[in-house]
C-alpha cells in the first residue's frame, strides 16, 4: 500500500521468516557460527532460545537455507511440535522420504527411520531435525523421543543433529531432562538488540527494501527502541505502522512524534529512561 510513496520495493518490515531480510548483530552471526559448528562436526543436539520475538525462527530458516547451499545435508523441519511422539516419527519419516505408511505402528516407523538414516550416512548426507517453537511440547515423552533419537549412531558418529528452538522456558524443561541435557554440544540464548543495533536493524531492513531516500529522523529512532525494547518483532510491529501513518498524513519522514503515536496504538509502554541508559549497546 506504501512501498511506492515511501520509494520502496517491497516492504520492509513483515513479520515473515525471509532470510534475505537477516540482520547479522554480533550475537545473531555467533548463533548462527554455533549452529553450523553443531551440523558440520555431527554433534547430537543444540538448544536455541531467546524471548518471543528475537528471531529464532528467522534463524533457522537462515540455517535451513545454508545447509540446503551446501548440499550435505538431509533436513527436517517441525514448526508445530505439539504432536504424540508416534506423529513426530510419522512426520520425520515423511519429510524425509516423502511418504510414510498411515498405519504403520512405531516400531516399524523407528526402522524404516534407522534405513533411512543409515542410507542417508552411506550416501554422504547427515540427518539434520530442526524444531521450532520447542516449548510448546506439550508431553515431556517427546523430549524423550528425541533423545532415543540420538540412540541411531555409528560408533561415535551421530546419524542425526537435533536443534531446539523456542522461548525461555524452554530451558528450565531441557534441564530438568538430565538425559537429554547430557547430549546438548551447545545452548545458546538470544538477547534483546541494543539502542545501537535497533537503528542498524531498521536501516538493513530499509536497504533490502531499496529505499531511495532517508524516511526515518534521526530522533525517531531513539523511539523506536524504547517502545521495541530491541525486539526485532516489535520492531518490525512500530515501522510498518509509521510507514502506514506517515503515508496516510503525507509525511515526508518518519518523525518521532509518529513513533510515540504508534506505540500508542499498539499499545507500548516506553521503556522509563532508566532502562534505556542500561541498554545502550
Amino acid at each position: 500500500m506504501y512501498e511506492s510513496y515511501w520509494g520502496l520495493k517491497e516492504k520492509p518490515f513483515e513479520n515473515t521468516p525471509d532470510p534475505k531480510f537477516i540482520y547479522y548483530s554480533q550475537q545473531h552471526q555467533e548463533a548462527l557460527s554455533r549452529m553450523l559448528y553443531v551440523v558440520r562436526e555431527r554433534k547430537g543436539a543444540a538448544l536455541f532460545t531467546g524471548e518471543y520475538g528475537s528471531g529464532k525462527t528467522l534463524l533457522s530458516r537462515v540455517l535451513l537455507q545454508e545447509l540446503k547451499q551446501e548440499d550435505k545435508y538431509k533436513t527436517v523441519l517441525i514448526f508445530n511440535p505439539r504432536l504424540s511422539s508416534l506423529e513426530l516419527i510419522k512426520e520425520i519419516v515423511y519429510q524425509l522420504q516423502g511418504d510414510v505408511d498411515a498405519a504403520a505402528n512405531k516400531i516399524d516407523l523407528l526402522h524404516t527411520l534407522h534405513k533411512i538414516l543409515l542410507s542417508n550416512y552411506d550416501a554422504g548426507k547427515h540427518t539434520v531435525i530442526v524444531i521450532d517453537e520447542a516449548q510448546a511440547i506439550v508431553d515431556n515423552d517427546i523430549f524423550e523421543e528425541l533423545r532415543l533419537l540420538l540412540n541411531f549412531q555409528l560408533n561415535s558418529v551421530f546419524f542425526l543433529t537435533i536443534i531446539l528452538f523456542g522461548q525461555p522456558e524452554l530451558i528450565d524443561r531441557v534441564i530438568n531432562l538430565p538425559q537429554l541435557r547430557q547430549r546438548l554440544a551447545v545452548r545458546f540464548h538470544l538477547q534483546a538488540l541494543s539502542r545501537e543495533e535497533t537503528r542498524e536493524y531498521v536501516e538493513h531492513r530499509l536497504e533490502i527494501a531499496q529505499a531511495e531516500n532517508t524516511i526515518f529522523q534521526e530522533r525517531s529512532y531513539k523511539e523506536i527502541y524504547s517502545c521495541s525494547a530491541g525486539i526485532p518483532r516489535q520492531i518490525n510491529n512500530i515501522c510498518d505502522l509509521a510507514l502506514l501513518a506517515g503515508f496516510g498524513s503525507e509525511l515526508e519522514t518518519i518523525n518521532k512524534d509518529i513513533i510515540i503515536q504508534v506505540g500508542k496504538d499498539l499499545e507500548i509502554k516506553s521503556m522509563h529512561k532508566g532502562s534505556q541508559s542500561s541498554n545502550k549497546g
